[in-house]
Formats: structure tokens, sequence, C-alpha cells
């Protein structure tokens, strides 16, 4: 569903090393996250998402690397293995209808892209929101729309959707994003105070509406911007 990768990758020994840093890591935390490793179809999308396009020219260097990386507008982009984490945890399917809150420069959307029918992305800074767009169509991700919104509303036009992925911390889950699952759905999203460790928590509704949590590992995400006046 995304980009075309030539034959020959410049970046295939880098590429290989990112996937082994996130083995390296998912078996330093296994029992924290309850997984002795990843599915391979996530492993799969995560290697051919071209990463490096993702990151500003500066950061290419690192753009591999097991760490986030700045993307301007006080953003960043996640660490490879809690990407994939966060996206193994969602359990996509083939013909799933995804919703991202924080697009940010569009990595965690391709990677989602790569597993599912539709990904819906929602970014609140403009100039990301656009540039994330501009990337995503130009690497060939047509199943991905991007809005310029407030996150913590969701985009309900398209609910109920399949599973929810918040890629930035809020002090509590928003109402609205678990209004927009469908039962048996999850929402991944880290919940806790800006400047804090938060917890990477699974919600995942019920037929009667009320969720199951599950606490999955401490992580530190940059905060979720609301609209001014908001909080």
């Amino acid at each position: 569903m995304g980009a075309d990768k030539d034959v020959f990758d410049p970046l295939a020994a880098e590429r290989t090393a990112m996937l082994r840093d996130i083995d390296l890591e998912v078996a330093a935390t296994r029992h924290e996250i309850g997984k002795r490793s990843l599915g391979a179809d996530v492993m799969a999308a995560v290697a051919r998402v071209p990463r490096e396009r993702f990151v500003p020219l500066c950061s290419r260097f690192a753009a591999f690397d097991n760490g986030p990386l700045p993307i301007g507008h006080g953003q960043t982009i996640s660490q490879p293995y809690i990407v994939a984490l966060m996206t193994d945890l969602l359990a996509p399917r083939p013909d799933g209808v995804i919703l991202e809150v924080g697009t940010g420069s569009g990595y965690q959307a391709a990677v989602l892209a790569e597993l599912v029918r539709q990904v819906y992305s929602v970014e609140i800074v403009e100039p990301l929101a656009r540039a994330a767009a501009e990337r995503l169509a130009a690497l060939g991700y047509a199943n991905v729309a991007v809005r310029h919104a407030d996150g913590y509303h969701g985009w309900p036009e398209h609910a109920p959707y399949d599973g929810i992925i918040v890629t930035a911390a809020a002090p509590h889950v928003p109402e609205p994003l678990i209004g927009q699952l469908k039962p048996g759905a999850s929402l991944v999203i880290p919940v806790g105070a800006p400047g804090s460790i938060q917890a990477l928590q699974v919600f995942t509704r019920r037929q009667d509406g009320s969720c199951a949590v599950r606490n999955v590992i401490a992580v530190a995400f940059v905060p979720l911007t609301r609209e001014r006046g908001e909080s």
C-alpha cells in the first residue's frame, strides 16, 4: 500500500539493525508487555516503511536509531520500538479502519497503512498536518487521510473504528475516543501528566460500552496538544 522500494536498498543494513534493536528491546521488556515477540506482519510493515523519509534532513543520519527524534513544532517521531509495540497492541486487521490522533511526520500512519484498509489521522499542528499529508501521498499511501483538527474529539464522521492509537500523552483518556470505538476494539494511548513518565495503556471496549483497561509499560511522550482554551 505504500512506497515502492528499489531492488537495491542502500540503507538495508541500517533497516536490519533497527529491526534487531526492536527485537532486543521486546526481549528486555517481555515481562511488562506480555510478549516474547511482536507479530511478523507488524515487523514486516516497519521494515517496509522508509523511516528516513519521515525525519528532517538534518536527522537522517539517526533515522534508524532506536530513539525518538525531533520533527519541529515541539513534536517528535517516536522510537521504532514504541511504534512497533503500539501497532502490535492495536492488533490491526487487513480490513480494518483505524483512527490515529497525532499524525506528526506521518510515520506511524504509514506503518498502519501497510496493515489495514484505511487510516484516518488527525493533527492539531497545521504545518505538520499539511507536510505529512503531502509526504504520505508522495510515498503512495493512498489509504491515509489526514485532517488538521483537535484530535481530542477524534474524527466522528468515520466512526466507529476498529482501533484508535494516540501518539501523544493525555492526562486522562478522551471520552470522545472511547465513544468512537467499535465493541471489541482497542484504544492504545499514553496516559499521564506532561513532563512526567506516563503509562502506555490499552482500553478495550466491551459490548455494554464499558472498557477493560491494561497498563503495558512506562513511556515518555510529548503532551497531547489541545485547541486554545481547552484542557
